[in-house]
């Protein structure tokens, strides 16, 4: 059974959205507090974390960018601030979905099922036995598909779950030109129910990343007033 923890301070809220994720058949841990809730994540196994951003304590960005330097698990943020900014800072330090508040909880249980489910066919390859085409090595950029591994100049760089998603999906297509649309249903798997503005915001951290000069990038290109495109 999958368990999902919820980082909430309303005990209204809180209980609802448990309610309806135990119908669904998620086992779920509630934290009332960003610091009893950091430490639940930090400390227990989580398939996924529903995480409020105004919390009493530590924040909902701290524990974000906390979860995010030491597990690759997808995180939820919910919260009433709706401003663009915030989104981008959301996703800037690892979230994988943002949710504006008031929100259905069905919207929310769709959303759970949507990233478990994409999570696990991306991870699900673990153990297998290593083939050439589980391996992408473009210049000095080297994939390693199945521990899901990415190197630069032979060090090793720490992505997050989309980050990686998107990196591999534009480099299994290189040359390729993708919109924004193209990209975010293709790696997020929501269609309309997600900002494109998180694609833009994914971009710009790989190149951060990956890119000798991410201001002239080598890898992933600009093309003005389409998307972008993987240079072999």
């Amino acid at each position: 059974m999958k368990k999902i923890l919820v980082i909430e301070d309303d005990s209204v809220i809180s209980e609802v959205q448990k309610d309806y994720l135990e119908t669904s058949g998620y086992s779920v841990d509630i934290a009332s507090s960003g610091d009893i809730g950091l430490q639940k994540a930090m400390n227990d196994h989580f398939d996924l974390v529903i995480l409020d951003l105004m919390l009493p304590g530590v924040d909902g960005y701290e524990i974000c960018k906390a979860i995010r330097l030491e597990k690759n698990v997808p995180i939820l943020m919910v919260s009433a601030k709706r401003e663009e900014i915030d989104k981008i800072r959301g996703f800037g330090l690892g979230a994988d979905d943002y949710i504006v508040k008031p929100f259905s909880v069905g919207e929310l249980v769709a959303r759970v099922k949507a990233h478990l489910a994409r999570f696990e066919r991306l991870t699900g390859g673990a153990g297998q036995q290593l083939n050439p085409k589980d391996q992408i090595r473009i210049r000095s950029l080297f994939i390693d598909k199945l521990p899901r591994k990415v190197f630069v100049e032979e060090q090793e760089v720490q992505l997050t779950t989309k980050e990686y998603d998107l990196l591999l999906y534009l480099a299994t297509n290189p040359n390729r030109v993708f919109t924004k649309e193209e990209l975010f249903e293709r790696i997020w798997g929501l269609d309309s129910m997600g900002d494109l503005p998180t694609v833009t915001v994914h971009v710009s951290k790989l190149r951060e990343k990956i890119e000798q000069n991410p201001s002239k990038p080598q890898f992933i290109e600009t093309v003005w007033g389409v998307g972008y495109r993987f240079n072999l």
